[in-house]
């Protein structure tokens, strides 16, 4: 909304109308899908959003460009908020980046989203510099270098390592539960006294039982 604000009041700026009216569409059908399968408590929050920012905001920042500025005063004013807006957009991935590197997992940051945004931060910065239109060019650096770093991120850390668990060798298991296994047991004589005696088993019986507890393991 801001860039076509923009770019009514520029000069040869057809582009970025075109374009930014196709994405104003594209992300209007974003929030109206978005607000359909949102929780209540969540649709609340996006309508508060949607009018502080899309209707209080964009309206103050078109009555007071209208009523205080006119001509290239104006254009430049709202050049320089559109790139202050701008640098936001390209910013806010940091938060994701945070998340990567604490994680070490990409599963948050889909590297098709972060090749085509720096793809698009290259080609607008070009759009900008041809032009000679800082408020283009300007914001699309700092894309551009946010874009690489992602990418960087996604290549270091899209084959995560695994925790390898050491699991307990059957051979060693049966080693150790077929070791002689002396265990004593109280038996009533003939006379009515305890006497104790040792049981071992035999090899056979110690294999068979470590291989049970193997498999439970």
């Amino acid at each position: 909304m801001l860039w076509l604000f923009y770019a009514i009041f520029s000069e040869n700026a057809m582009l970025l109308i075109t374009i930014n009216s196709f994405t104003f569409f594209m992300e209007f059908g974003y929030i109206a899908v978005y607000l359909l399968y949102a929780t209540k408590k969540d649709k609340i929050l996006t309508f508060k959003l949607l009018l502080l920012f899309n209707v209080f905001g964009f309206g103050l920042i078109c009555a007071l460009s209208l009523l205080l500025t006119e001509g290239t005063k104006r254009v430049h004013v709202l050049g320089w908020i559109c790139m202050v807006f701008a640098l936001c957009v390209f910013v806010a991935p940091l938060g994701v980046v945070r998340k990567v590197i604490k994680t070490k997992s990409v599963e948050f940051m889909p590297f098709s989203l972060s090749f085509f945004l720096t793809l698009s931060a290259v080609m607008w910065f070009f759009y900008g510099y041809l032009k000679n239109d800082k408020f283009v060019a300007i914001p699309n650096i700092l894309g551009f270098i946010f874009g690489i770093l992602q990418m960087v991120l996604y290549l270091i850390y899209r084959n995560p390592k695994k925790n390898e668990v050491a699991e307990p060798k059957t051979q060693e298991l049966s080693e150790q539960y077929c070791s002689d296994i002396n265990i004593a047991m109280p038996k009533l004589n003939e006379e009515g006294g305890n006497e104790v005696f040792e049981a071992q088993y035999s090899a056979k019986d110690q294999t068979k039982e470590a291989m049970d507890v193997t498999n439970k393991v």
